[in-house]
């Protein structure tokens, strides 16, 4: 009814008010539109991708631009930043000059709590056909050498966690982009209806940052991160309120006849069809996770073989992230993403400042029978030739003391290896100066290793963009180049 009182028609007159009420929704977005050159939150014009309704609600796979080799990401996000010269860059300058002022120029570190040169605790050995080095400290992990492509040369732009996480996490030091699981699962969508495309493992630590490391920033809402705690059951985040389906299905079918009147009136919205998605997704996995989450038809040697049964409470928690990583995979998701479990309060993360012998120590023992277990499982089921293993931290760590028995933040110089599909086993690329402090030979940006993830997955990380704010948004921004040398 008007103000008037009078029935509205086709061309009944209607007040000013009445006309902006019922336009507000229409003046403004063509006014953002002309702005912005083009469809705010959505593909750029002529993009050949499926529209969202298809690819969101129907799950379906989206087609690479050039055949792959990898299937799927298994990310082990070693929070905190391990220390290079201690796990995989053997440098023994530092143990003929130990406890002495370093001779080289130091930058400005974290805390400016700069000491003597510190040589590693742990004793390195040569492994697999390759000779590879590996500490002491991950002696399972050393055991699979021959599969992985060791990298020495990695540095970041960031020296301080949280915006050295998000860069590590989105290609930008900044929050709010969206995480590079989230730009997979964008590119490539999910094989399996019934289960995201991107899952984090929380092993019982959330990183500096937050889970705004694995958002979806201004990507669809459907493409970011679902959260699952391993071997939890029940899954707290996934069963539903209600003990019957019938309600549950009532609500979505409600939810659905709102969305289509809104369409009818205001037309599409991106925003309202990925929630609609999400909802959707939501109901059909609480149907097909309780199975992915029960580990009974695993054999006895398998859980042994993940470290099930260990001692460490806390390598039975990364070893069910592993083997969840494993199920999940196997089942269509695309970028699993596991996080670090805290194995004392008092110790953060492989964030070692003082006490780095104790810490990276108990850290390592958490995590290097589980991540063995892994590889190992992977390649005994085929599943390794066509899944990509990513291994790193955020940054590295100083050669000399923090204090007297720590090491500050470090983010000229780490190490990261990947191991899977296309990569080439037993390869060494890059060189640390002879302290571990700085690149000398072939530097690899966190936008190269991004490139190269993008690469095995069979898409040009040059064309997965999204267009947002007025220009055309990627994973790697302007920079990257695809690390050819550790390819097979």
């Amino acid at each position: 009814m008007s103000q008037n009182g009078k029935p509205h028609g086709l061309y009944t007159p209607m007040s000013r008010r009445e006309m902006l009420e019922v336009c507000r929704c229409g003046f403004g977005a063509i006014a953002f539109m002309g702005m912005f050159g083009g469809s705010l939150g959505a593909c750029k014009p002529g993009d050949s991708r499926p529209p969202l309704s298809e690819t969101t609600s129907k799950g379906w796979p989206k087609t690479p631009h050039h055949i792959p080799r990898a299937k799927n990401v298994i990310f082990l996000y070693m929070d905190g930043g391990v220390s290079q010269v201690d796990s995989f860059d053997p440098k023994p300058r530092l143990a003929k000059e130990n406890g002495q002022d370093p001779k080289f120029k130091v930058d400005a570190t974290q805390f400016n709590d700069n000491g003597k040169i510190l040589m590693s605790p742990w004793t390195f050995k040569k492994y697999g056909e390759c000779g590879m080095d590996v500490s002491e400290l991950f002696p399972n992990i050393a055991s699979c050498a021959d599969d992985l492509a060791l990298i020495r040369s990695m540095v970041s732009n960031f020296p301080e966690h949280t915006n050295a996480n998000y860069f590590l996490h989105t290609g930008s030091g900044l929050q709010g982009r969206p995480s590079m699981g989230s730009w997979v699962n964008y590119g490539l969508g999910t094989e399996n209806s019934n289960l995201p495309g991107y899952v984090v493992l929380d092993g019982g630590l959330v990183p500096p940052g937050g889970i705004d490391n694995f958002k979806n920033g201004f990507l669809p809402a459907n493409y970011q991160a679902t959260i699952m705690k391993a071997g939890a059951e029940p899954v707290a985040n996934i069963n539903p309120y209600e003990t019957e389906r019938d309600p549950q299905r009532e609500k979505l079918e409600f939810l659905k006849q709102v969305e289509q009147e809104r369409f009818a009136s205001q037309g599409s919205s991106g925003e309202v069809e990925a929630a609609i998605a999400n909802y959707e997704l939501a109901y059909r996995m609480q149907s097909s996770v309780p199975e992915l989450t029960e580990f009974q038809a695993e054999s006895k040697a398998t859980k042994s073989l993940y470290g099930l049964y260990d001692d460490d409470p806390h390598t039975r928690n990364y070893g069910s992230q592993c083997l969840m990583a494993r199920r999940l995979i196997e089942r269509g998701v695309r970028f699993v993403e596991l996080t670090c479990p805290q194995v004392d309060p008092s110790i953060d993360r492989w964030d070692q400042h003082n006490n780095l012998k104790d810490g990276h120590a108990r850290n390592a023992h958490a995590v290097d029978k589980p991540i063995a277990g892994l590889l190992k499982d992977l390649k005994s089921r085929g599943l390794l030739e066509e899944t990509l293993v990513v291994w790193t931290g955020e940054f590295g760590r100083t050669p000399f003391a923090q204090g007297s028995n720590g090491r500050d933040h470090n983010p000229s110089a780490f190490s990261m290896w990947m191991a899977g599909a296309g990569i080439r086993g037993g390869t060494i690329y890059g060189q640390t100066d002879e302290y571990g402090y700085r690149v000398v030979e072939n530097p690899v940006s966190i936008h190269d290793l991004h490139a190269t993830l993008l690469h095995l997955l069979g898409i040009d990380h040059q064309r997965l963009t999204y267009h947002f704010g007025g220009r055309d948004f990627r994973l790697t921004d302007v920079h990257g180049h695809v690390i050819k040398s550790i390819l097979a």
